[in-house]
């Protein structure tokens, strides 16, 4: 008898009981396993870029605040909506845990965010908790609703809808802007308007000067970014860098220590550096500052360098910065698609 007919009678048997329905376990089982294709393949992104992320297999994913979400092989590009399982169109963090999951998070009432498995879209709804941990394998996440103080911890099995208390004096309610991990395994939630937090896995520590505060500006940028540098100092996107020490090199009661920062650097106190959205920091280790306004900023340690981006001799506005896996750079605009820097200056991309 032929060994495929011997393997489809089998097939068959496995997937019927014994009274001849089919087992519906199976069946719900061979649906889920099966590469089903989602999504649309379009030619280009549209011009409201505001997250880019690589991923593990080197796949590109750019999120919009307004169109969903584009994943790009080098080949195709294809673009995902609520139409094909995503929570939001409203993309505002996107992660990756040690499995190549991602999970995406946006702007909803629902404290729900969408994971993505290379085969479907499945969300997934957090529960209030204060199990409050640092542990290796968590992914965070930003939940963006208007200040709620509340971000996401995801352990593999459980998404908990964490709220960082107020600081010290601040009880004023806070938006989460941006989460940064350090060299040492401390988590920082920089925060609109109330400055920045750093969580050590035991408690809460917060900097609150007034340059990293946002009540002057009206709660104009928050502290979108942090990074840190190749000495250790810690940039936020305000006036000036931090010293950072544990509880063995605290200076004056405090654990931090204020500096200029690249506004000041050149001498010039570069009123367009004061604030900024984004930085990186590149495989060279110099930085890079992105404006709203004013284009991109390169320091190298000792000297300054202005990237100009336009469009048509006009200025346009971004708002992230990224380091791909390869080091290569990458800006996420509010009208303009995304530029990839050429190794000389920053050009539109067209996948």
């Amino acid at each position: 008898m032929n060994i495929l007919y011997i393997l489809l009678i089998s097939l068959i048997a496995a997937l019927t009981s014994c009274n001849g329905q089919p087992n519906a376990q199976a069946v719900k089982s061979a649906v889920e396993t099966k590469q089903l294709p989602v999504g649309d393949t379009v030619t280009e992104l549209s011009n409201n870029i505001m997250i880019i992320h690589q991923d593990k297999k080197n796949n590109y994913w750019f999120g919009s605040w307004q169109d969903g979400l584009y994943k790009y092989d080098g080949k195709t590009l294809i673009h995902y909506t609520t139409q094909h399982g995503l929570y939001t169109n409203r993309i505002d963090d996107i992660q990756e845990d040690k499995f190549g999951n991602l999970y995406i998070a946006g702007m909803n009432e629902n404290s729900t965010i969408t994971k993505f498995d290379s085969k479907s879209f499945t969300s997934i709804i957090a529960s209030p908790s204060k199990d409050w941990k640092l542990e290796t394998d968590d992914v965070w996440l930003k939940n963006p609703f208007q200040a709620n103080q509340k971000v996401y911890r995801f352990d593999g099995y459980q998404l908990h809808e964490l709220t960082i208390p107020s600081p010290p004096g601040l009880d004023n309610p806070f938006e989460i802007y941006s989460i940064y991990h350090d060299i040492k395994g401390n988590i920082w939630f920089g925060t609109n308007p109330v400055g920045v937090c750093r969580f050590d896995g035991k408690s809460f520590d917060w900097i609150t000067e007034e340059d990293v505060t946002e009540f002057r500006n009206e709660g104009a940028n928050g502290v979108r970014s942090i990074t840190e540098d190749k000495n250790g100092d810690f940039w936020f996107n305000t006036e000036n860098r931090y010293s950072i020490y544990d509880s063995a090199t605290l200076k004056s009661g405090k654990f931090y220590t204020r500096h200029e920062s690249i506004g000041s650097l050149n001498g010039k106190n570069t009123n367009g550096l004061k604030e900024f959205l984004s930085t990186v920091r590149d495989n060279e280790n110099n930085l890079w500052f992105v404006t709203y306004r004013d284009g991109v900023w390169k320091y190298d340690g000792e000297k300054i360098t202005h990237y100009a981006i336009q469009e048509n001799s006009k200025d346009i506005l971004l708002f992230s910065i990224y380091k791909d896996n390869n080091g290569v750079l990458w800006l996420g605009t509010h009208e303009n698609g995304v530029y990839r820097f050429n190794g000389e200056n920053f050009e539109r991309f067209t996948p």
